[in-house]
């Protein structure tokens, strides 16, 4: 036997609500206007804190970073400074060296020229006047000693004749009496001559006054 099958429409329509809103019929109801102004002020203290934070923040690093920056700065320009310096030392302690190298060659190479001038005017006042020396000498002697003292003078055989020549014109000049005696003497170097008198005497040698000139240029011309 076959069983009765009843089928009916499902209302599709139908609304459900459930608890007290369902049964007024309306939704949630919103926050109060002062609550919401409340948030939103504290919301905007928060951003504007926020804000601050960050700027100061911000300052911070860059302070950090302009004095983490200078000190490195002032740290290679110490270090510069001080590779300057001793560059600088090195440098003048070379040019000291080479200045007093120099000075030293100026020196010697000039003392050399002094020595061969001297050398070279003398003998060209000698090949000029080659009594000169003696003459002068003699003029020398005679301030030195008492009117009428009796000189010496001992000269090479081949000064004998100049010398007599400049006694005579001395004599001339004078008007007191001159006492002097003039003999040859081959010991004698050519230009030179020994001068006495009996308290004293003069020595003209130009081998000496050579010695003497090196003596004195001796330690830049050795």
């Amino acid at each position: 036997m076959e069983a009765v099958i009843s089928i009916k429409p499902f209302g599709f329509d139908r609304v459900f609500r459930f608890g007290p809103m369902a049964e007024e019929g309306q939704g949630p109801p919103p926050p109060p206007v002062d609550e919401l102004h409340a948030q939103i002020a504290a919301l905007q203290e928060r951003i504007e804190q926020m804000r601050q934070d960050q700027e100061v923040a911000l300052l911070k690093a860059r302070s950090e970073g302009v004095a983490q920056g200078l000190s490195q700065a002032r740290g290679e320009r110490a270090e510069a400074m001080l590779s300057a310096t001793d560059a600088l030392h090195a440098a003048l302690d070379e040019l000291g060296g080479q200045w007093a190298q120099q000075s030293e060659r100026i020196m010697h190479d000039a003392a050399e020229v002094a020595l061969c001038a001297a050398e070279l005017l003398a003998g060209h006042a000698i090949a000029q006047e080659p009594g000169r020396a003696i003459d002068e000498a003699l003029g020398r002697a005679l301030r030195q000693v008492a009117r009428g003292t009796a000189l010496l003078v001992r000269v090479h055989p081949d000064s004998l004749e100049e010398i007599e020549r400049l006694v005579a014109e001395r004599r001339a000049g004078e008007r007191r009496a001159l006492s002097i005696t003039i003999v040859a003497d081959a010991a004698i170097a050519p230009n030179d001559a020994h001068i006495g008198w009996a308290d004293g005497g003069l020595i003209v040698d130009a081998a000496a006054r050579r010695a003497a000139v090196e003596h004195e240029l001796g330690s830049l011309i050795a």
